[in-house]
C-alpha cells in the first residue's frame, strides 16, 4: 500500500504543469566545427579506431577537448559501439547534437556503454517512474553518469519526493551531477535524515549556494564532522538564524579544515579579535571561502587606502566579498576625485559601505551623470576602471 501511495505522489510531481524554463538548461558549450549529424568518424590510416579524431569529426569538439576525452577512450577499437550509443540518443530519446557533445565532454566513457544492456534499461525505469520523453531528453546531459548506475531508478524516487519535482531536481543536478549515481540507502537517506536533526530544509538548502548539494553526496561520518566544525567556530544551530547555519555548512563542507583556520589565523594577524571573526563568520559565512589572496587584498585596500576600522569592516563583512579592482577601487576614486573637485557638497555626509554595496545603475545616475560635463572624461574613466583596463586615478 505504502508503495502505491509513493508511486502516486510521484505522477502527482511529474505531471505538475510546472516546466524547467530554457534559461534554467547549463549554458551550451561551444562545438565549432560541425554538428552531431554531420560527416562519418575519421580512423586512422591503419584502419583502428583514432579516438580523437572520431570526437572531432563526429561531435565538433575542439582540439583540446577531443584530446582530453580521447585518453579515456584508449581501450575502443572500433567505432561500432560509439555509433550505437550516439544513435540511442539522438534517434531514441531526441537529445540535440549539442547536448549529447555536453555528455561526451562530461563523461567520455558513455559512448563505451551497451544499449541493449545498460542505457535501454535505465530510460525504461524512468519512463515506469512517470517520466515524459521531453523530461527524460532533460536530465541526460545533466547526470549522464546515473544511466549506467543501477540506483539510478532508487534514487530518482527518494530525491523527487525529497525535492517535490521534477524542475527542483534538475535545479539541483547542474551543481552536482552525481547527485543519482551513489547508494542512497548509505549516502542520501542517512545524510537527509541527519540535517533533518540540525533543524534544516532540504529543499532550502538545495539552493543556498552553488556548493551545497555537497551536503547530500559527502560520506555521513564527514557531514557529522562538517556541523561539529560550524559548531566550533561559534556558529549554533540553535542560536543563530536557519540561513546563516545553511550558509555556514555548505562553505565549510568544500573547505579544507586547514584553510580555514590559516584564514582565521590571517586575520588575527591583521588585527581581528576572537570575537570580531566570530561576529563576522555569523554574519557572512561565505568570506570563508575567500582565497586568502583576495582577504588580504580586500582588508589592505579598505582599511590602508579607504581608512577604515576593523570595527566597521566587522559590522559590514560584505565589503570583504566585493572585487577591489572592479568595485571598491573605481568608485573609492571616483568619490575621492568629486570631492577634491569640489562638486559634492561639504555637509552631504557619505557613508562609505552605502556608495560600495549601492546597484551599478544607481551609482551612475547619482555620481558618474550629474558631472561628466564637469569633468571631462569622467565616464570613460570610471568605465575603464570598472573593467579593470585601467590601474590609475580617475580624470582630474
Amino acid at each position: 500500500m505504502a508503495v502505491s501511495h509513493l508511486r502516486a505522489a510521484l505522477s502527482r510531481i511529474l505531471r505538475s504543469p510546472s516546466r524547467l524554463p530554457t534559461s534554467l538548461h547549463a549554458p551550451p558549450l561551444v562545438f565549432p566545427h560541425r554538428r552531431l549529424s554531420d560527416s562519418p568518424a575519421t580512423a586512422s590510416s591503419s584502419g583502428s579506431f583514432a579516438a580523437e579524431d572520431y570526437l572531432v569529426s563526429r561531435f565538433g569538439l575542439t582540439r583540446a577537448q577531443a584530446l582530453k576525452a580521447a585518453a579515456k577512450l584508449s581501450h575502443v577499437r572500433s567505432r561500432a559501439k560509439p555509433d550505437a550509443v550516439i544513435a540511442y540518443l539522438e534517434s531514441t530519446l531526441g537529445i540535440p547534437a549539442a547536448d549529447v557533445g555536453r555528455v561526451i565532454v562530461i563523461d567520455p566513457s558513455f559512448l563505451c556503454s551497451d544499449v541493449e544492456r545498460t542505457l535501454a534499461p535505465r530510460v525504461a525505469d524512468l519512463r515506469d517512474l512517470g517520466l515524459s520523453r521531453d523530461e527524460i531528453t532533460r536530465l541526460v546531459p545533466l547526470a549522464p553518469n546515473s544511466l549506467r548506475t543501477r540506483f539510478l531508478r532508487g534514487n530518482l524516487e527518494f530525491w523527487l519526493a525529497e525535492l517535490g519535482s521534477f524542475d527542483k531536481l534538475l535545479q539541483v543536478l547542474r551543481r552536482c551531477g552525481t547527485l543519482l549515481c551513489g547508494d542512497f540507502d548509505k549516502v542520501g537517506r542517512p545524510n537527509v535524515a541527519f540535517l533533518r536533526q540540525c533543524g534544516l530544509n532540504i529543499s532550502e538548502i538545495a539552493g543556498t549556494t552553488l556548493f551545497s548539494t555537497r551536503l547530500f553526496t559527502m560520506k555521513p561520518k564527514l557531514l557529522k564532522e562538517t556541523v561539529q566544525r560550524v559548531e566550533e567556530l561559534g556558529i549554533d544551530r540553535s542560536a543563530t538564524s536557519a540561513r546563516v547555519f545553511r550558509q555556514a555548512l555548505a562553505v565549510v563542507a568544500v573547505t579544507d579544515k586547514e584553510a580555514v583556520a590559516r584564514r582565521i589565523r590571517l586575520l588575527h594577524n591583521i588585527g581581528f579579535s576572537k570575537d570580531d571573526v566570530l561576529t563576522l563568520v555569523r554574519k557572512q559565512p561565505l568570506v570563508l571561502a575567500l582565497s586568502e589572496q583576495k582577504f588580504q587584498g580586500n582588508v589592505d585596500f579598505l582599511m590602508k587606502d579607504v581608512g577604515l576600522e576593523v570595527s566597521y569592516i566587522v559590522r559590514r563583512p560584505a565589503l570583504l566579498m566585493y572585487s577591489v579592482e572592479r568595485r571598491l577601487l573605481p568608485r573609492h576614486c571616483l568619490i575621492k576625485a568629486l570631492r577634491e573637485k569640489g562638486l559634492l557638497k561639504a555637509e552631504l555626509e557619505l557613508d562609505y559601505y552605502s556608495t560600495t554595496s549601492m546597484a551599478e545603475k544607481i551609482f551612475v545616475e547619482k555620481f558618474v551623470h550629474p558631472f561628466k560635463d564637469h569633468v571631462p572624461g569622467l565616464t570613460d574613466d570610471y568605465a575603464s576602471k570598472c573593467s579593470g583596463k585601467a590601474t590609475d586615478g580617475i580624470a582630474q
